[in-house]
């Protein structure tokens, strides 16, 4: 499935154009500094920081973080499809994968009890959430150099 995946014409497009993969690339990074910079500053804001930065503005950056988020699937699904085969067995592009899960499901956790989450137990979500972005990060950097 992977393999026949490699070969579809988008896939192609992504691994044998001079500008594909690099601008997707670059999406990719956009949608990641979006979505990691609005929910790792929330998760700053619950661990004490920035308490001057009033917590309900991050309702209306949460959904700038969904649009974010869609746009590194997007493109991360576009340059997956260059390499499948190899992206589907690199331990480091399951990581990145299993903590993107982690953190989105925490951040919606979080977004949505933003009123009454600064408590011991909501800095305890923070720190894994931060955890979470940036092994995901660290991960992602990790699949160009270990397969």
């Amino acid at each position: 499935m992977f393999v026949w995946l490699e070969n579809t014409s988008l896939a192609l497009w992504v691994s044998t154009s001079l500008w594909a993969y690099p601008f997707l690339l670059s999406l990719h990074i956009v949608g990641l500094a979006v979505v990691v910079g609005i929910f790792s500053m929330r998760d700053l804001r619950i661990l004490g920081l920035f308490s001057a930065l009033p917590i309900d503005a991050f309702f209306a950056l949460g959904k700038l973080a969904i649009i974010g988020f869609v746009l590194n699937a997007i493109s991360g699904f576009l340059l997956f499809t260059s390499q499948a085969s190899v992206f589907v067995t690199s331990i480091p592009f399951l990581s990145k994968l299993s903590c993107i899960a982690i953190g989105m499901i925490l951040a919606f956790f979080i977004q949505s009890r933003l009123e009454k989450i600064i408590k011991l137990h909501a800095k305890v979500l923070a720190i894994i959430s931060l955890a979470c972005w940036v092994t995901a990060i660290v991960a992602g950097r990790l699949i160009a150099y270990i397969f």
